[in-house]
């Protein structure tokens, strides 16, 4: 993940240079942006729809270039991941209106007013640089803004694909290409410059990064740390939760942030769960192989993994580690019992590396342990059950700091699924547990701002006894029956 430090500037010429590049793109945003603003909903929805088919044509090119640029991943996943999020989030666009009246609420008086917010700020992380930008971009273009990409330094090749391929699009349909830019060079200067100069910034990536659009002056939304945890009950379905389990941990080699990275099984079926695990493609790492892992993994001894292992392979992992896997390993399994900064298995890995625990008894015992699991990395983030029980997934939805319990779901299936309410998203908020301000998947109903209008409306009843009543019933040492008479 990209790591941008608020520090001070060291050069003021290099940083003249950023800002004086950067305030062209955004003079250029500014203009493409005033043309839109006053689209109609039928010119705004042709215009996602031209960039979204854009992409979806030339998904093949940039799952490719993503691959040889960066080295995370790999490509049919990509192409996959491309597929899915750029055909989901037109999909859940669908009717959903961004121009003018967008809600009328009669029996409150109330209507309320999409407007613009302007150029928005995109930052993206060095391992979304392909599928990022169109899901940015398309919830911005809803609500008739500009954008502006600031990829990663090591993967500025694929945002640049990605955001030319939109721009040719949007010519398609006679709206500005600007409406779409990058930085083509990208820099900290010019990030943070951008993120000075824009009207909001959508931020995901890493702690560095998200603290720094925070800290930037300009309002923000950021994503928090994954570190996704999935129960497995008693009551389960193993063959299901398995595949799973499996199909999150190893697409495209575990970049998504929801993408498994323990899983906490009850004890009388852990050994079946193990088996299926195993016939999943996954490799049980012996304790001296744990050991290794570990030190290749964090040869620093921190808590942030290695960029050498970050989505890659099982087999190339396992090889940085010292040791072999079979053929079709496909993921690695290492069984721990533990959580916190003595035991770095238990935090985010972004690898095919997954941790299995074990529970025993009730419910609230797995609960502990995804919760300590999160304490450690991932507070606010996600988490899963499979199970058929109503009452263990409230219990997990109740008493976890998790903005999103997935049930009987492929964890990845958190930033929209064909088959869940969520929206489509790639920038995964995780409310005040995590250091954001919403528990939402930021979409596009976050990249407008909104004029509530209001009406007057029969007069609600506020006297005392309406409100105090039930306390004076209850508690009439405390209010009286005779004092809410006034």
């Amino acid at each position: 993940m990209a790591q941008i430090a608020n520090s001070p500037v060291k050069d003021s010429s290099k940083y003249e240079e950023a800002a004086a590049e950067v305030d062209v793109l955004m003079a250029r945003g500014r203009e493409a942006q005033a043309v839109i603003a006053n689209y109609s909903q039928e010119q705004v929805d042709e215009l996602l729809l031209a960039v979204g088919w854009a992409v979806y044509k030339n998904r093949e090119a940039i799952g490719q270039l993503a691959v040889d640029e960066g080295g995370f991943g790999n490509v049919p996943d990509k192409i996959g991941k491309m597929e899915n999020r750029v055909l989901g989030t037109l999909q859940s666009l669908q009717g959903v209106k961004s121009v003018g009246i967008v809600e009328e609420d009669p029996e409150r008086g109330l209507v309320k007013i999409a407007k613009p917010v302007g150029v928005v700020a995109a930052l993206i992380p060095t391992t979304g640089p392909d599928a990022t930008p169109p899901v940015k971009a398309l919830g911005a273009l809803k609500g008739r803004n500009a954008i502006v990409v600031a990829p990663h330094p090591r993967t500025k090749a694929t945002s640049k694909l990605v955001v030319d391929v939109m721009r040719a699009a949007c010519a398609q349909v006679n709206a500005p290409q600007d409406l779409i830019q990058v930085i083509e060079q990208p820099s900290l200067d010019k990030t943070n410059v951008l993120m000075k100069r824009a009207d909001l910034i959508v931020a995901t990536g890493g702690a560095g990064m998200v603290h720094a659009a925070y800290s930037s002056g300009t309002p923000a939304y950021g994503v928090g740390v994954g570190n996704s945890v999935h129960v497995v009950d008693e009551t389960a379905d193993l063959d299901d939760a398995a595949q799973m389990i499996a199909k999150a941990k190893t697409f495209d080699y575990a970049t998504s942030c929801l993408a498994d990275n323990a899983v906490v099984a009850h004890e009388s079926i852990y050994g079946d769960l193990r088996a299926k695990l195993g016939a999943a493609g996954g490799y049980f790492c012996s304790p001296e192989e744990k050991q290794l892992l570990q030190k290749a993994m964090w040869p620093d001894g921190g808590h942030i993994p290695t960029i050498d292992v970050i989505a890659r392979s099982a087999a190339h992992v396992a090889e940085l580690a010292g040791f072999s896997v079979p053929e079709e390993a496909r993921f690695l399994v290492v069984e721990e019992s533990g959580y916190g900064k003595e035991c770095p298995f238990s935090g985010e890995k972004l690898s095919v590396v997954l941790s299995l625990y074990s529970y025993s008894g009730a419910i609230e015992n797995a609960v502990a342990i995804v919760n300590g699991i999160t304490e450690y990395q991932g507070q606010g983030h996600t988490c899963g059950i499979h199970t058929s029980s109503d009452e263990h997934v409230t219990a997990l939805a109740m008493h976890t700091k998790t903005a999103r319990v997935m049930v009987n779901q492929n964890l990845n299936e958190g930033a929209g699924s064909p088959r869940n309410g969520l929206p489509y998203t790639l920038s995964l908020s995780c409310g005040t547990w995590g250091g954001n301000i919403t528990t939402e998947n930021v979409n596009a109903r976050h990249y407008v701002n909104l004029t509530w209008v209001s009406r007057p409306i029969a007069p609600k009843d506020t006297s005392l006894k309406s409100i105090f009543a039930p306390l004076a019933a209850k508690r009439p040492f405390i209010v009286g029956e005779d004092e809410l008479s006034g």
